[in-house]
């Protein structure tokens, strides 16, 4: 990230706190032993600060250079998903919860890291909407007991489901057959398939001794926010 940036993020941060009342510009002044003009044009972007400067500004308002980081970035750089050179690519498997709340998977959630031909990852069709373009593509969870019933038999206790997480969309991914979704409930997450009927989604089981589960989505939000991704594959346990 730029020098500049990360400017230009201090000033966002100091004007909220400016905002809500907490910090006024001679305040900042006092604080630095900057002229008030100094810092004023500072803010309003007619001038910058020295490295010392905003070191300066950093101390006294209790903030760190990790504070003005955009969060994405941070989480780039917290993936340990390692890079493979030959024709299969890592995939890391993490808990269900994890998966559906975690835009990228970091080393304290890993449980392991399987194989899959990148051929075969590369011919999955991706179907996204919203904000997911940040999130790691493809994740591996394990399904319990409880999970794997409501399913039977197209699941079985301690399946591996691959997730598609860019693929986020009610679009039939086959014409007449029903996507089967990892979908975010209860910040974790339950596998079923999903329909909507006005503000709520329905949670249908395969298992017809499973009963539907009923959900209502929250003002402003649409299925897709729920939707964790698709299962694309699946591997039994024997």
């Amino acid at each position: 990230m730029k020098f500049r940036v990360l400017q230009d993020n201090l000033r966002k941060t100091l004007w909220g706190r400016i905002e809500k009342g907490d910090l006024t510009g001679l305040r900042l002044a006092q604080q630095t032993g900057f002229k008030q003009a100094h810092i004023s044009n500072f803010l309003n972007k007619k001038r910058g600060l020295s490295i010392e400067g905003m070191d300066r500004v950093l101390a006294v308002q209790h903030l760190s250079a990790l504070d003005l980081l955009d969060p994405s970035e941070i989480n780039k750089r917290a993936s340990i998903l390692p890079p493979s050179d030959d024709e299969f690519q890592n995939v890391l498997l993490t808990d269900s919860k994890v998966a559906a709340t975690h835009p990228l998977i970091t080393s304290m959630n890993v449980k392991e890291i399987l194989k899959f031909k990148k051929s075969f990852l590369k011919k999955l069709k991706a179907e996204t909407e919203g904000q997911r373009g940040e999130w790691e593509r493809f994740v591996l969870i394990k399904v319990d007991s409880e999970e794997a019933m409501s399913m039977y038999p197209r699941l079985t206790p301690g399946a591996t489901l691959l997730i598609d997480r860019h693929y986020n969309s009610l679009k039939p991914y086959r014409k007449g057959e029903f996507n089967m979704y990892a979908v975010l409930k209860d910040d974790d997450c339950t596998v079923k398939y999903v329909e909507t009927v006005d503000s709520h989604l329905l949670l249908r089981p395969h298992n017809q001794a499973s009963p539907i589960e009923v959900m209502a989505m929250e003002e402003g939000r649409s299925a897709s926010d729920y939707l964790v991704g698709r299962v694309c594959y699946v591997g039994m346990e024997t």
